[in-house]
């Protein structure tokens, strides 16, 4: 017969083929020959010789097996003798042979189209199908993905049974991934823990937890709860807790923590969520509850810090001459000098940021805390006094205990911009630790309700940082009567104080009364107001990390007026997938990014006259005055871009990407997207300076329009906070020398010095922890209210309002490893240090750090390092070496 004819290769692949090749051709001829011949005691030998002859082959990776390919002209052939046989057994096991050869070639596409495969899977024996190797289970899970939504009911009772032998082969062959994915898309994740086990758990974990970013919230919730269940189940308390805390699960967290029963996993639970800022109520009756309350309360952050400073040998106070360097700024003492009278005031309050950033939590420099320390405040002008003063609050930061007494004299200054910068110190000191005085609130709310404006800025600044993230209900009491205040400031602090406090909780009450206000000002000149962002800010922290939870607000503020509307849905959305890598929620953000925006008669009006009026005052005088807050229709594509950086910013590739974006809104962008643009740089790369970054924000800190230059000059100073990194500093005095003679400019690179050698290089403003699985809320808020200040830098933060730049001290944490014994003290061991490598759905073991150095703890390291214990005498009960560390002494066992 025509058909029987072996295919007739080319001539090259002829000259090719070996004796043994010939002599298999030959071989498989006969088979098939006796397969579809008509003697019936022939055919099952000729086809179980067959199915060996398949089983057995070998070949490389790259080519396919030489039984498929010599098989192939042959399949029509077998299927038409499986459809003549009247043997059950023989067609069953015929089915096999042609499933088999259906994933090659040998059907063509229309076996493909048919799903051939999987058909004839079905009709044959379904025993032992992994027998035929990897690639033909591929095949099949991908027929199966095809098939079920065309047949669900008719699927799920045929395909069932096939099912389980798959997943049964991908989990005891070290598919787990495949497995993962084949129940991901036929909806059927919940049959997993069935087939999970101690040795494969751990991978089937990972790699789900890592495709949760990928998916809509409703399937993300299923596999997150599915994870956190697994991970209880296999007693890995740390990871199942981390899990808990992205779902922000109180019931499950609360769970995690009864079942536990040992107290060295307890502690670690404990430092997790302090480091969270994670309010939890533990039951009284739980073992070591005391030392938990205790650890939860962040009260140990200070001794530790000096501890790590004291091992550093780093306790010697800076003096802002000693950040600045100026004596390597190639510059002559006579423009240095002139440069400092043209604005001394405002070098002196840079020069007390400076001082209490960079003495951060040490409690001793050489400005305030020296005798006569009070003379410098007075060295400073109103608004400036407070910030001075407010810079003491650094200086003993985390210190409770220790750092009230020195604040607590200027609180009965004579000066009301003194006492309100000890008031922000109060709050400055009591950050992100819970003591169980109060002294806070005891010492704050008196001053909230005063008629001194001066003093309410203060106290209300004071009380957001004090419990930022706390939820307290009395707490937020206080300040609600305060946001409907008549002034547009108190207000907008108010509002701002609220949400930081409430940060993430969906306080109805807080965002409700915040809306209200909102409202009331639609329509009149308050919206126009750089506060009133302030105001809108405060709002969506309520919904931090929400998701769909923002649809509710996003319908309250749709009545505003434009471009304020655009402004409010844009900070929801930034708010509500914060560090989230939402994909769909970048591209729409990009889009209003994108958009050209339809400026009203009147917009055009306003900056026509706008321009005329800055032409006359420049022929005129050369001294630029700073602009008013005015009607800026494109400042929505502003927020826009700053949310594309805080949404991205929890997503590695996402966040690679968008730095490519960024590069062409500042070149084609409209001005105040352009302004903006530096700061969604530095947020995307917080204390993590890269090459690449610090060379695209240092040209745009030179930029004609000082806006600009001065945001791309705090992005430096985040880009590079908390690391001492020397081509950064360097770059800085540059900085300094190129802006001696402008004012605004030089403050913000004395800043941006303080900030990169903030905490003597051992601080990090990184929201980002726990091995960058978690987004701190109350770090990432304490960044959001300054960058959202700075949309308009002259307005608020290069104005009287440089106080705001203090709610960077919410996001302030040591870049530490600190490792603890079983009584929570300090514990010296050797650590393997090296930049962190993704191994997500890599096979076997692969190494999880690369570059790897030795060290002894306590370790500095940054964003992007992991650490791993070099010693087997302990044991790691966290989910990674990573901040604070418990470590259980491991038994020796003796067999």
């Amino acid at each position: 017969m025509a058909s029987t004819k072996v295919a007739q290769p080319s001539k090259g692949l002829k000259e090719e083929e070996s004796d043994e090749d010939k002599e298999l051709q030959i071989e498989l001829k006969l088979l098939v020959d006796k397969i579809t011949g008509t003697d019936p005691k022939l055919i099952p030998p000729a086809i179980e010789m067959l199915k060996y002859l398949i089983r057995t082959a070998t070949t490389s990776m790259t080519s396919v097996p030489k039984p498929l390919k010599y098989l192939a002209p042959y399949y029509d052939l077998l299927k038409a003798s499986h459809v003549k046989s009247t043997n059950v057994d023989i067609k069953k096991s015929l089915a096999d042979v042609i499933s088999i050869l259906a994933m090659g070639t040998a059907g063509g596409e229309e076996a493909k189209k048919n799903r051939e495969c999987l058909k004839y899977c079905l009709l044959g024996t379904m025993k032992n199908i992994g027998d035929w190797g990897h690639e033909y289970i591929r095949q099949l899970e991908k027929e199966i993905v095809h098939q079920w939504p065309h047949n669900c009911e008719t699927s799920s009772t045929m395909l069932m049974p096939l099912i389980n032998d798959i997943l049964t082969f991908n989990c005891t062959h070290h598919a787990e991934i495949q497995a993962c994915d084949l129940l991901m898309e036929i909806d059927l994740l919940a049959m997993l823990p069935e087939y999970m086990s101690r040795n494969t758990y751990e991978r089937m974990c990972m790699y789900l937890s890592s495709c949760s970013k990928y998916v809509d919230d409703v399937e993300r919730g299923k596999i997150m709860r599915l994870i956190c269940e697994q991970y209880l189940r296999f007693n890995e308390y740390s990871k199942s807790l981390i899990i808990a805390l992205q779902m922000k699960d109180d019931e499950m967290v609360h769970k995690i923590f009864e079942s536990c029963k040992d107290k060295v996993t307890l502690y670690q639970l404990a430092f997790i969520c302090a480091r969270h800022v994670y309010p939890i109520e533990l039951d009284p009756e739980i073992e070591c509850y005391d030392e938990l309350t205790n650890i939860l309360s962040n009260s140990h952050l200070s001794s530790y810090f000096l501890t790590l400073g004291r091992e550093l040998d780093i306790m010697e106070p800076k003096a802002p001459e000693d950040i600045y360097k100026t004596w390597l700024e190639p510059v002559p003492p006579r423009i240095t000098v002139l440069g400092e009278h043209l604005d001394s005031a405002r070098q002196n309050l840079a020069s007390s940021l400076v001082n209490g950033f960079a003495n951060a939590g040490f409690g001793s420099d050489k400005l305030l805390t020296v005798d006569g320390g009070n003379k410098w405040i007075y060295r400073n002008k109103e608004h400036g006094m407070l910030s001075a003063t407010a810079s003491l609050g650094l200086l003993h930061l985390w210190d409770v205990d220790g750092g009230l007494t020195p604040i607590d004299k200027y609180l009965y200054s004579t000066d009301d911009y003194i006492k309100s910068g000890a008031l922000l110190a109060l709050g400055v000191v009591n950050c992100r630790v819970k003591n169980e005085c109060d002294p806070a609130l005891a010492l704050l709310g008196d001053y909230v309700a005063m008629d001194n404006q001066t003093l309410q800025v203060g106290a209300i600044l004071g009380i957001a940082l004090a419990y930022a993230g706390s939820h307290r209900d009395d707490v937020i009491e206080l300040l609600l009567p305060l946001i409907s205040s008549s002034s547009m400031e108190i207000s907008s602090l108010s509002s701002l104080a609220c949400g930081i406090i409430s940060v993430g909780k969906h306080d109805n009450e807080v965002s409700v009364t915040i809306l209200n206000k909102i409202i009331d000002m639609n329509g009149t000149d308050r919206l126009k107001s750089a506060y009133a962002r302030l105001a809108g800010l405060g709002l969506a922290l309520c919904y931090m990390g929400s998701r769909d939870a923002i649809d509710v607000p996003n319908e309250a503020v749709s009545i505003l007026e434009e471009p304020f509307k655009s402004i409010m849905e844009t900070i929801l959305l930034m708010c509500g997938y914060a560090g989230s890598g939402d994909v769909l929620v970048i591209q729409e953000l990009l889009h209003i990014v994108g958009e050209k925006v339809d400026i009203s008669k009147e917009g055009k009006k306003n900056s026509a006259e706008k321009k005329d009026s800055k032409s006359k005052k420049d022929s005129f005088t050369k001294i630029k005055v700073p602009k008013k807050p005015e009607w800026d229709y494109s400042i929505g594509q502003a927020m826009a871009t700053l949310a594309v950086a805080a949404v991205s910013m929890g997503e590695e590739i996402g966040a690679e990407m968008t730095h490519r974006i960024f590069g062409h809104v500042c070149r084609y962008g409209d001005p105040s997207v352009r302004k903006v643009a530096p700061l969604a740089i530095a947020l995307s790369s917080v204390s993590h300076p890269q090459l690449n970054v610090i060379d695209v924000l240092t040209k745009y800190s030179h930029d004609a329009d000082d806006e600009v230059a001065c945001n791309a000059i705090f992005g430096l100073g985040l880009i590079g906070a908390g690391t001492n990194n020397a081509r950064l500093a360097a770059g800085l005095r540059q900085l300094a020398v190129f802006h001696t003679r402008n004012p605004s400019q030089l403050f913000m690179v004395r800043f941006a010095q303080g900030l990169v050698h903030m905490g003597k290089g051992t601080l990090s403003l990184n929201p980002l922890h726990t091995d960058r699985m978690l987004v701190d809320p109350v770090g990432l808020a304490g960044l959001l209210a300054p960058l959202v200040a700075l949309v308009e830098p002259h307005a608020l933060v290069l104005g009287d309002s440089h106080y705001l730049l203090y709610f960077l001290v919410a996001a302030i944490q040591p870049r530490w490893l600190l490792t603890l014994d079983e009584n929570l003290d300090t514990l010296p061991v050797t650590v393997r240090v090296g930049q962190a490598v993704d191994v997500v759905g890599k096979a076997g073991t692969p190494k999880t750090i690369a570059g790897i150095h030795t060290h002894t703890t306590p370790v500095l390291l940054t964003s992007v390092e992991r650490a791993e214990l070099a010693t087997d005498q302990y044991d790691v009960v966290g989910p990674t070496l990573d901040g604070i560390c418990v470590l259980k002494k491991v038994k020796n066992v003796k067999v």
